[in-house]
């Protein structure tokens, strides 16, 4: 036989979804991080961090102030105001700086054979002693100066640009160009050889400059022009001096065997002779005369410039 279904004798109730908790059920730590994470999701802060950077960006466009674009007359304008607010050293005061520590005095003595002389031995090397300029060339102590400076000497001494005196000997002569060659026995420490220029490039009125030992004053600066070119001369030993530079700054004796600088402070030519027709006196009276440094270097062998 057939069973018929049993039945609960409970009441059946609705189902129904269960009731949600009251909030104070939940942990504020969960309510907190259920919060935070609805108000800031995390690509917020990103998209937070372009907008401000872009918004800076754009702002300093905006508002910094425009710098104008270099042109020439912006160039011409500063120059302009830094020549006349600043006092600017001239061309020989720069080439004569340039020159100086390569620069001498050289003094040559005779031995006396007089035997009243020979009293006062050093007074007779003062009094008769030929001076002279010479300029250092290499950074050995090798230095160029004129013949007739130290011409029949028994002696050269020579004294640098900071006191040191030495002696020196005389390594090579060209008395056909007026030229001598010395070899200075102690050298200074970092003593400066000059630069060697091109009188190749030399023109009527080009400003040229002197260094040297007037009368043993010095060292002395003196400034002028190219006043010629290719001029001969008869110099002291009687030889007849070809290709000459003419020039117009001061020189007197003692100045002989220095450079003749240009206005990058290069050494062009050799300070050899000045024109004077008084036979008794020489001093400058305008036209003094340099053995170019082309000539110089053939003449004591230095290698081509």
């Amino acid at each position: 036989m057939k069973k018929m279904p049993i039945y609960s004798r409970r009441p059946a109730t609705p189902t129904t979804p269960p009731s949600p908790k009251p909030m104070g059920s939940l942990s504020r730590q969960n309510l907190y991080a259920s919060w935070q994470a609805i108000r800031h999701p995390p690509y917020i802060f990103f998209i937070a961090g372009i907008l401000l950077t872009s918004a800076l960006f754009w702002g300093w466009n905006a508002f910094s102030p425009k710098s104008k674009p270099l042109t020439q007359d912006i160039i011409d304008e500063a120059v302009l105001k830094t020549l006349n607010t600043k006092e600017l050293p001239s061309k020989a005061t720069k080439a004569a700086q340039t020159i100086m520590p390569s620069v001498v005095m050289v003094r040559a003595f005779k031995n006396d054979t007089d035997d009243k002389k020979k009293k006062d031995s050093k007074k007779n090397d003062e009094e008769d002693g030929s001076l002279g300029t010479g300029v250092v060339i290499i950074e050995d102590g090798t230095i160029l100066t004129n013949f007739h400076v130290i011409a029949g000497s028994d002696r050269v001494e020579v004294i640098f640009y900071d006191g040191t005196k030495a002696n020196a000997k005389i390594v090579a002569v060209h008395p056909h160009n007026d030229l001598a060659v010395l070899k200075s026995e102690k050298v200074p420490d970092d003593l400066l050889p000059a630069t060697l220029g091109s009188s190749a490039q030399l023109k009527y009125g080009d400003d040229v400059v002197t260094v040297g030992f007037p009368f043993g004053i010095g060292p002395s600066v003196t400034s002028g022009v190219i006043s010629g070119l290719r001029r001969e001369f008869t110099g002291e030993n009687g030889a007849q001096l070809r290709n000459l530079i003419q020039f117009d700054a001061a020189i007197n004796k003692g100045n002989s065997g220095g450079p003749l600088i240009n206005s990058a402070g290069e050494v062009v030519g050799i300070v050899t002779a000045l024109l004077n027709p008084s036979s008794t006196e020489k001093t400058f009276i305008g036209i003094g005369f340099a053995v170019t440094i082309e000539s110089a270097g053939s003449a004591v062998g230095i290698p081509p410039f």
